[in-house]
C-alpha cells in the first residue's frame, strides 16, 4: 500500500494565524460590503512567492526550466494531472482557500483567462525559482521575481480589480490576505551559486535580503493590504534537490539549514519593526521550518494510506 504525507500540520498552523487577523470592511458602496456578513470573512488571497505556493504561472514562461508540469507532479491532485504545482497534489494555497470557503481555486496570473470575474477572490503571482533579489533564479531561466509579482499586481490586477468590485483598492484590499512565501532561492539558486556581489558574507546577504523584504511589503501595504502571511524559510538543506547536489553527503546539508535559520531570525525582527511603520496591519509568520522538521524528525503521525485519501474524496 502506498503512503501520502499529510499536509495538516502545515495547514493547521495556517488556520490559527486568523485567530489574530481581525476582518475589517468598509465602503458601504462597495461590491463587496452590500451583505454584512461578508465583512466578516476574507473575501480572497493574492499570492507571491516561489514554488511554494506557486499554481502554474511557470507554465505559461516559454524560457522557464523551473516546471512541475509533468508526472508525478499532480499525481493526487483533483484533476489527477500535473497543474504547475510544485508537488504530488494541493499545496497550501490551496488548503488555505477551502480553509476560507474561496470557491475556485486561486487562479494564477498568467493564464491568458485570468480576467473579469475570475480575480475576485484573489490572483496567485508566484513562480517557481524565483526570489525575494531581481537576479535570483537566473539558472533557471526565466522566472518572476517578488519585485515583478508586484509590479504585475499594482498594474495588471489591482486596476481591474478595482473595476470588477466598484471599489477603491485602499477599500478593497483590507478584506484579502496577502501571502509572501519567498527567499529560499536567493540562497540555493543565488548566494551558494556563487552568483552574488563578491567576498560579501551571508549576513550580509541575509540583511539585505531582509531589508529588501520589507520594502516590498511597505508597497503592497501603501496599495491597501493590511492583512499579511510570511512564510518564514523551511530547512533547504534537507530538500531533495539540495541532497542531491551532495551525493557523499549524509543527511540534511547543513549549511543551507544554517542560513534559512539565520535568514528566519531576521525575519522576527523584520517583522517587529515593519508593523510598526505599517499602523492597522497585521503580519504572521508562519514557521515552516520548525513544521518541516518536526515531520522529517517524526514522519510516522503525518502519514496515512494513500486508499484512505481516495475513499475521503469519493
Amino acid at each position: 500500500m502506498s503512503l501520502k504525507t499529510k499536509s495538516a500540520p502545515f495547514f493547521l498552523l495556517m488556520i490559527l494565524t486568523f485567530v489574530f487577523l481581525s476582518p475589517i470592511c468598509n465602503g458601504e458602496n462597495c461590491k463587496f460590503a452590500r451583505k454584512n456578513d461578508e465583512c466578516n470573512k476574507v473575501q480572497g488571497m493574492f499570492v507571491f512567492g516561489s514554488s511554494l505556493v506557486d499554481n502554474g504561472n511557470n507554465n505559461f514562461l516559454v524560457k522557464s526550466l523551473a516546471k512541475a508540469n509533468y508526472l508525478p507532479y499532480g499525481v493526487d491532485f483533483p484533476l489527477l494531472e500535473p497543474t504547475g504545482r510544485f508537488t504530488n497534489g494541493k499545496n497550501v494555497i490551496d488548503l488555505l482557500g477551502n480553509h476560507l470557503k474561496i470557491p475556485n481555486y486561486i487562479p494564477s496570473f498568467n493564464d491568458p483567462s485570468t480576467k473579469g470575474s475570475k480575480i475576485i477572490h484573489g490572483v496567485n503571482f508566484a513562480s517557481g525559482g524565483s526570489g525575494i533579489l531581481d537576479d535570483t533564479g537566473v539558472v533557471a531561466g526565466e522566472v518572476i521575481s517578488l519585485n515583478q509579482q508586484i509590479r504585475n499586481f499594482e498594474n495588471v490586477t489591482l486596476p481591474e480589480l478595482e473595476e470588477q468590485t466598484k471599489c477603491k483598492s485602499k477599500e478593497s484590499l483590507k478584506n484579502y490576505l496577502f501571502v509572501v512565501g519567498s527567499g529560499g532561492n536567493d540562497y540555493s539558486l543565488n548566494y551558494f551559486l556563487g552568483l552574488a556581489t563578491k567576498n560579501i558574507t551571508i549576513q550580509d546577504f541575509t540583511a539585505n535580503l531582509t531589508i529588501t523584504l520589507s520594502h516590498q511589503l511597505k508597497r503592497l501595504y501603501d496599495m491597501g493590504a493590511r492583512k499579511f502571511v510570511v512564510m518564514a524559510l523551511y530547512p533547504n538543506g534537507c530538500s531533495p534537490m539540495a541532497r542531491a547536489r551532495n551525493p557523499n553527503a549524509t543527511g540534511c546539508i547543513q549549511i543551507l539549514n544554517d542560513a534559512a535559520q539565520l535568514f528566519n531570525t531576521n525575519l522576527r525582527t523584520l517583522v517587529d519593526s515593519t508593523t510598526l511603520q505599517m499602523p492597522d496591519s497585521t503580519i504572521v509568520i508562519v514557521n515552516a521550518y520548525k513544521i518541516i522538521m518536526d515531520i522529517l524528525q517524526n514522519p510516522t503521525p503525518y502519514v496515512i494510506p494513500r486508499i484512505h485519501v481516495v475513499m475521503l474524496q469519493e
